[in-house]
């Protein structure tokens, strides 16, 4: 039997999607509708996929996300397709999942710690939170943070509510300031051309029949419970968890001034990666043995053995590892040279000079 650990391992590599975001340059109108001027000549994502990797089946709705920016605020806009538009959740940070749902997830400085989860169901009715660190790293929810200066639309073509075949899709805009996401990093300056945030958007989506001409979620005759929700996201995180903000997706500030394919992951974010991996091992060496451990061919070895896609192939030279039984760093040097990257055994990644 497969061994299972309490941090699962992703099933799925370092491939993140990446996107760049355009800066401002049409008035903005909030309504919840990106068939406008303002969205009309900026990109979608790719299209949504299950949480868990193209490996699974192709969600039966399409989701793509745009977004913009200016010196103040980013812009979010997203049409979710489908006839299944319904919504129960009236009160302002209540559990929005219980409905269909689309969220957004920022972290703005990359170390995987302190970053902003914001929900909105078809009602409009939002939940915005913040996360000390991910579940897995014993994090907590912080439920009365508020994003203040939060704009939020959405626009239904079709009826909420009801089982109707002009029922299209239900579009969202969401405008969150700068100067509360910096507040999850060292500073609340707005980006500037060539900045990135790491970010992952997700759509929650329940089975659902018709009952009395309205939908209701489907039950599982044998449990009489609600089946699971399908979880849709940008970036897959290869696990029914969207708290791995270490493969959440790229999202770069541009100004216009260059090319967009000059936005590339920098070579250190890779070596993030690399230490994520031996974060991962130190985890199940944790669940086998009671403790952390400072061989770092132990921690390969784990690797190679319980999860190959994540084989560790750098060489020992280039890392250090102080470990005791319930604490570990690890670190090694950045592309540069001048300076050093380090994960602990909390999960959090550093950088410093």
């Amino acid at each position: 039997m497969k061994q299972s650990f309490h941090i699962p391992l992703p099933a799925v590599d370092f491939a993140p999607p990446r996107y760049v975001c355009p800066r401002v340059v049409k008035p903005f109108v909030l309504d919840g509708r990106l068939d406008k001027d303002f969205w009309a000549d900026v990109p979608f994502t790719d299209d949504f996929l299950d949480i868990e990797g193209d490996h699974m089946p192709t969600p039966r709705f399409r989701t793509r996300v745009k977004m913009q920016w200016d010196d103040k605020n980013l812009y979010i806009g997203a049409v979710l397709e489908g006839n299944e538009i319904w919504a129960h959740q009236t009160e302002r940070d209540c559990v929005i999942f219980q409905d269909n749902d689309f969220e957004i997830f920022i972290d703005p400085d990359s170390d995987t710690h302190v970053y902003i989860e914001f929900e909105m169901n078809a009602r409009n009715t939002v939940w915005d939170l913040l996360l000390s660190k991910p579940y897995r790293d014993n994090g907590k929810a912080i439920n009365g943070y508020d994003i203040h200066g939060l704009q939020t639309a959405v626009h239904i073509d079709g009826k909420l509510n009801e089982v109707n075949s002009e029922n299209q899709r239900w579009s969202v805009e969401v405008v969150i300031p700068f100067a509360e996401i910096g507040s999850c990093s060292y500073g609340n300056a707005s980006p500037k051309d060539g900045d990135f945030y790491r970010v992952n958007f997700s759509r929650v989506q329940w089975k659902a029949d018709e009952k009395d001409g309205a939908w209701a979620k489907r039950i599982n005759p044998e449990t009489n419970a609600p089946y699971p929700e399908d979880n849709w996201v940008w970036a897959p995180t290869g696990v029914i968890n969207i708290h791995y903000p270490e493969l959440w997706g790229y999202v770069f500030f541009s100004d216009g001034s260059r090319d967009s394919s000059s936005y590339q992951i920098p070579e250190d974010e890779k070596i993030k990666w690399e230490l994520r991996k031996l974060y991962y091992a130190q985890q199940m060496h944790w669940d086998i043995h009671g403790c952390f451990t400072d061989s770092l061919d132990t921690l390969k070895d784990l690797l190679a053995a319980h999860s190959p896609k994540h084989a560790h192939t750098v060489s020992p030279a280039d890392y250090t590892i102080a470990a005791s039984a319930h604490q570990f760093e690890i670190s090694c040097s950045n592309q540069a040279g001048d300076g050093v990257i380090s994960i602990f055994a909390d999960g959090k990644v550093c950088s410093y000079k």
